[in-house]
């Protein structure tokens, strides 16, 4: 395993250096693209006759560990409260209906259009799949990534209210999308469909019990770092209750993303302004600021990499496209046109509904889902077309969207 992780680093390494020496991308999608084009020429090279040892190798190498237990069990709880940790909190109880109404029924409604959408068009394509595995690709499809559109909206000088809303309603979907995914999945092994008083039930103690965890775990967090001020057992202490918490949530069946999502807001506010000195204050940020970089970059090489173990059909750029064009009238369906009709309620510039739209980004947790499903062919199908998503999302949006950002800012001048 530490060979693993070493190599993977190495590789992280000089494709982030290659980026910033020669390319210029943001960090993520420059490692991304990166090791998406060095994957991508191994495997000419490999069917040319030549290297044919080198692809091999790769192929063997990430077949050698599970990225949905490495992102789900290891990165995810580590990025979410990184993330939350710079979020303020005062300005985010400012937009908290907004933000709780785009995660959870924005979450519900995309994964509900996209399953249905995907169920109606797909036979036509010659990929005909089962509803509940359409509504599975929803749920997993459905949570955004902030962490490539957040750097690009600062530099383009996006509104502050528009980032805070993006970076609320990605945090807290990630966890609303998982729940979602879980109760479907949980469906489909089982054969049975709940009732709505059960799967309310199921809701209610995996969103409940997460965000009940998280409290609980960033108060006592709070409560140790107010009664000391020694910044290297305060950063281990941050730490250990990241990865102790996210353990405990899985054994008590809640939700660990949002319990790292309360936890981190309640140590990024209360625990910053309240129990650390400003030695600890800038060493805990200096510390979970590179920690999340670092994961990042590697999260992003690992999706680039991934290309080479998946099973792409002869006929799957219909299919692909097809996807494509759903998954985004759903988020502009479930979050855009809510945005735009709603514009008083949510009290954000004008053109907030086409970046909320574009800025959707999926990302890692959507590849990881999708490898968390059972083996079969449908697996194989939704894993393909997620990877497509995924790719043009941080691809085709993401080098995008600082277009539309500046264009906004300049509508607002």
């Amino acid at each position: 395993m530490f060979e693993i992780a070493a190599i993977f680093l190495v590789v992280t390494a000089l494709l982030a250096y290659v980026n910033h020496r020669f390319i210029g991308l943001p960090t993520t999608i420059g490692v991304m693209v990166s090791s998406l084009v060095l994957s991508l020429f191994l495997l000419g090279l490999d069917a040319l006759g030549f290297l044919h040892g080198l692809h091999a190798y790769e192929v063997s190498l990430l077949r050698s560990i599970d990225f949905s237990d490495v992102l789900m069990q290891g990165m995810l709880s580590l990025l979410l409260f990184a993330g939350a940790l710079h979020v303020d909190l005062s300005e985010l109880r400012d937009y908290r209906w907004q933000i709780g109404g785009l995660a959870v029924l924005g979450t519900l409604l995309s994964t509900a259009v996209v399953g249905l959408a995907m169920w109606a068009v797909l036979p036509w394509l010659g990929w005909p799949l089962p509803l509940i595995y359409c509504l599975l690709f929803g749920a997993l499809i459905s949570p955004t990534d902030p962490i490539a559109v957040m750097g690009i909206m600062k530099s383009a000088g996006a509104p502050r209210c528009l980032e805070l809303v993006i970076a609320g309603e990605s945090l807290f979907n990630d966890g609303v999308g998982v729940v979602i995914f879980s109760l479907l999945l949980g469906m489909a092994a089982s054969g049975d469909v709940p009732t709505w008083q059960h799967a309310a039930e199921l809701l209610a103690h995996e969103a409940g019990g997460g965000l009940l965890l998280g409290w609980v775990v960033g108060y006592a967090t709070f409560r140790m770092l107010r009664s000391i001020d020694q910044y290297q057992v305060e950063v281990l202490i941050t730490l250990a209750s990241v990865m102790g918490g996210y353990a405990l949530a899985n054994r008590l069946h809640v939700s660990g993303p949002l319990a790292m999502v309360v936890a981190g807001l309640i140590i990024g506010n209360q625990g910053r302004s309240l129990a650390m000195s400003d030695t600890t204050r800038h060493h805990i940020d200096l510390f979970w600021e590179l920690l999340d970089e670092i994961l990042n970059a590697v999260l992003f090489v690992l999706i680039g990499m991934e290309v080479v173990v998946i099973r792409f059909a002869q006929d799957l750029f219909a299919a692909a496209v097809a996807t494509i064009l759903i998954t985004l009238a759903a988020r502009w369906l479930s979050v855009g046109v809510p945005v735009r009709l709603l514009r008083q309620a949510f009290r954000l510039p004008k053109g907030a509904g086409s970046m909320l739209t574009w800025g959707g980004l999926r990302g890692g947790i959507s590849v990881a889902l999708a490898l968390s499903l059972p083996a079969g062919a449908a697996r194989e199908s939704l894993l393909a077309l997620t990877y497509c998503v995924v790719v043009w999302s941080i691809l085709g949006q993401g080098l995008t969207i600082s277009h539309l950002a500046r264009r906004m800012v300049r509508a607002q001048d």
